[in-house]
């Protein structure tokens, strides 16, 4: 690949409309973009989310692309809804954990949202949340988290990364270094931690070094301003904790990609040109823009133009470049399209269904 080339694969976009729009399609073909975000927006039904798989990926067909997708469990972020089997959300299998102290469920849960992500073309799970919720005022995370004790966030986030990536769908890890302990809402404005990092090594960090070590594909950045660690730029924006904290201390070898950079906790203070070189040179391989077509431009164009200048350097996208392409060639590669039969066939199964109901069971207080 060129630069050109290579540059495009750092961003991951999302579009409107139940199949490939205009826009979508000049965004893959000539600003080579790596990767596409489905929402509610994008979806309709099983067959027809794998149609739109099948030709999203037809308009890319060197480079396979990432097809990420919000799938969680419980309510608020689960994209997928009926047919596809519905689970409760990381804190009814925090109290499964608890009840039976077996991870069978988790990893379960991870296993069968693979098979049915993966039966209609998609590839990517934002999932799972690895976040300590140790505020009980936490108006984003809550229910989202396994609960509020790191032992059993390590334990159940790693059963679901598992369960995923043992079916070939990436799992990503969210939010480095930990949004459990905030008051404010990044999709509205900037939240401050202002922790000490042994603070954060003894609680938030914990889930992420522990899923980082047994073999965790990628991790999102959150989109808070952690004082004590940098006093000037939020995590995503950071290299002290996203080359400093997360390559260096912990190790990280996999893919580090933002939030939606549309957020206001983001939006509100820096352009997009701005936010897109700086949590490049952070040492960020995917920027996430999830709605504007004129912003996922401005930001390929941003960077472009700040290694032109010598402001990033030929070898920080490759870098990136490299991380994305293994990955691709490690989970992606050879593409299968997905199959009418294959998806009658998972989606919603019996059995699927009764281990959602399971884990019900096992949630509720006794």
């Amino acid at each position: 690949m060129n630069l050109e080339q290579k540059i495009g694969q750092l961003l991951m976009v999302g579009f409107d409309g139940l199949t490939p729009s205009r826009k979508i399609k000049e965004l893959i073909t000539k600003y080579h973009i790596g990767g596409v975000i489905l929402f509610e927006r994008n979806i309709k039904s099983p067959l027809q989310i794998a149609k739109l798989c099948r030709e999203l990926q037809s308009i890319s067909p060197e480079t396979p692309l990432f097809i990420a997708i919000d799938q969680e469990g419980g309510r608020g972020f689960s994209r997928l809804k009926e047919p596809f089997t519905r689970f409760p959300g990381n804190k009814a299998l925090g109290h499964c954990f608890l009840k039976t102290k077996s991870i069978k469920l988790a990893y379960k849960f991870g296993e069968i949202t693979a098979k049915e992500l993966s039966a209609v073309g998609i590839n990517f799970n934002l999932a799972p949340v690895l976040d300590v919720n140790t505020n009980p005022k936490n108006p984003i995370i809550g229910k989202r988290a396994f609960g509020d004790d790191p032992h059993l966030v390590s334990e159940l986030g790693l059963a679901v990364i598992a369960g995923l990536q043992d079916n070939k769908v990436i799992a990503c890890g969210k939010h480095f270094p930990g949004h459990g302990d905030t008051t404010t809402n990044s999709h509205k404005e900037l939240p401050i931690v202002d922790h000490s990092l042994e603070r954060l090594r003894k609680i938030e960090l914990r889930p992420f070094a522990h899923t980082i070590k047994n073999g965790l594909k990628a991790v999102m950045s959150a989109h808070v301003l952690y004082s004590q660690l940098d006093d000037k730029f939020p995590a995503t924006l950071s290299g002290k904790i996203i080359d400093g904290l997360l390559r260096e201390e912990l190790g990280f070898k996999g893919l580090v990609i933002t939030d939606d950079l549309e957020m206001g906790a983001i939006a509100n203070s820096f352009e997009i040109e701005e936010t897109a070189v700086k949590a490049v040179k952070a040492g960020i391989d995917i920027l996430l823009i999830s709605h504007h077509p004129d912003k996922q431009k401005r930001a390929i164009e941003a960077i472009a133009t700040a290694v032109g200048k010598g402001e990033i350097s030929e070898e920080r996208i490759d870098l990136s470049w490299e991380w994305i392409i293994a990955l691709k060639k490690d989970l992606l590669y050879p593409y299968e399209p997905p199959e009418a039969e294959r998806i009658k066939q998972i989606i919603g199964d019996p059995e699927h269904r009764e281990v959602a109901r399971e884990i019900k069971r096992y949630s509720k207080p006794r």
